[in-house]
C-alpha cells in the first residue's frame, strides 16, 4: 500500500492474531477526534488510574491552564468534556485564556509581509519587562485581539519605568548625600518604626504601599493579570508627583538629619516593598534595583526572586 487514503485501504482485512475463529480485523468507521488525547492530560501524564492515584486525586483539578483562544474548540472543550463524564466537574479551577497579538493594521502577523517590528529589535530599544507590561496591560490578556504597537511599549517606559526609577535615583542620591556632608552611612530605620512616623505624608505613603500589597495579592489570587498595571501607575504617579516632590526638604535634610533618616527610610521601604510586589511583572527591573538596595539590609536574599511575597502590615 503506497497510498493511505480511506479509499485504497478500506477494503483491506488483517487476520486475527487470536486464531480464524475470531474473524478478521479491519478499519473502523469512527476515528476518534485526534484532540481526545490532549484532552486526556490530567490523567495520562501520571497513568492515572493505574498508578499515582494518590498524587491524581490530591491534585485534581489543576489550579489553572492557560492558552489562547483558539483551543476554545479544542484543548478546553475537550478537557471540560471528559472530566465531566468522568468525575462531574471541571478540570481546572481557573483557565488564563490570551487573545491573538495582530499587527498594527489589524492583520495577522506575517514573516512574509514583515507587517510587525522584530521582538528582539523592540526588547534591545526598550527592555523586555516593558514589553512584558505592555502586553499584560492590554486586551489580550482578556481573550481579546490587540494590535501590536511598538509606541506603546516606549509609552510604558515612558509612564512606568522612568518615574519609578527616578523616585530610586533620588533616594539613592540623598543617602550618599549624607556620607559626603560627614554624617553615619545611611542605614534603613526598622519598619516598625517607620510604621509610627508622626509625618502625615509617611503615614499616606505607607498606607499606599499597604495598599498596593493587599490589591495585588487579591487580584492576583484571581488570576486577573490586566488590572495590575492601572493601579501600579496610579501608586508610582502618588509615589513621585505627591510624596518626593512635597518632601523635597526633609529628603535633602534641610529639616534636620533625624528627620531626613526619617523620610529616606520611608522612601527606601516603600521602593523595597514596591519592586518584591512587582517582581513577578518586571523581573529584571526590580532584580536591578535591589541589588543596590540589599547592600545596607542585613541578611538580604541574594535575589529579590528569593523574596517572600510582601504581607500586609500596618494600615
Amino acid at each position: 500500500v503506497f497510498d493511505l487514503h480511506r479509499h485504497n485501504i478500506d477494503h483491506i482485512t488483517v487476520p486475527s492474531s487470536r486464531g480464524p475463529e475470531f474473524g478478521v480485523l479491519r478499519r473502523i468507521d469512527d476515528v476518534f477526534d485526534c484532540w481526545f488525547e490532549s484532552g486526556s492530560m490530567p490523567y495520562a501524564y501520571i497513568h492515572y488510574p493505574f498508578e499515582n492515584v494518590e498524587l491524581f486525586e490530591k491534585n485534581f483539578p489543576g489550579h489553572f491552564v492557560a492558552e489562547g483562544l483558539d483551543q476554545t474548540r479544542g484543548w478546553f472543550y475537550t478537557l471540560m468534556v471528559l472530566s465531566t463524564a468522568l468525575f462531574g466537574k471541571p478540570a481546572f479551577r481557573n483557565l488564563i485564556c490570551n487573545g491573538l497579538v495582530l499587527a498594527e493594521d489589524g492583520k495577522k502577523m506575517s514573516k512574509r509581509l514583515k507587517n510587525y517590528p522584530s521582538p528582539m529589535e523592540v526588547i534591545n530599544d526598550y527592555g523586555a519587562d516593558a514589553l512584558r507590561l505592555y502586553l499584560i496591560n492590554s486586551p489580550v490578556v482578556r481573550a481579546e485581539t490587540l494590535r501590536f504597537k511598538k509606541d506603546g511599549v516606549f509609552g510604558v517606559v515612558k509612564d512606568v519605568f522612568l518615574p519609578w526609577y527616578n523616585a530610586y535615583r533620588f533616594l539613592v542620591q540623598n543617602a550618599k548625600r549624607l556620607e559626603y556632608e560627614g554624617s553615619a552611612p545611611f542605614v534603613p530605620i526598622a519598619v516598625a518604626v517607620i510604621q509610627k512616623s508622626s509625618n502625615v505624608l509617611d503615614q499616606w505613603i505607607n498606607s499606599a504601599t499597604q495598599s498596593l500589597v493587599h490589591f495585588v495579592r487579591e487580584e492576583m489570587d484571581a488570576y486577573r493579570l490586566y488590572t495590575v498595571v492601572p493601579y501600579l501607575l496610579k501608586f508610582l504617579d502618588n509615589l513621585t508627583n505627591i510624596y518626593v516632590r512635597f518632601n523635597r526638604k526633609r529628603l535633602k535634610g534641610r529639616t534636620g538629619e533625624e528627620d531626613c533618616r526619617m523620610a529616606l527610610s520611608t522612601l527606601y521601604n516603600v521602593l523595597l516593598t514596591s519592586c518584591k510586589v512587582m517582581a513577578p511583572f518586571t523581573p529584571f527591573f526590580t532584580e536591578v534595583l535591589y541589588q543596590n538596595m540589599r547592600k545596607i539590609c542585613d541578611g538580604a536574599e541574594e535575589s529579590i526572586h528569593y523574596c517572600s511575597f510582601p504581607q500586609e502590615e500596618g494600615k
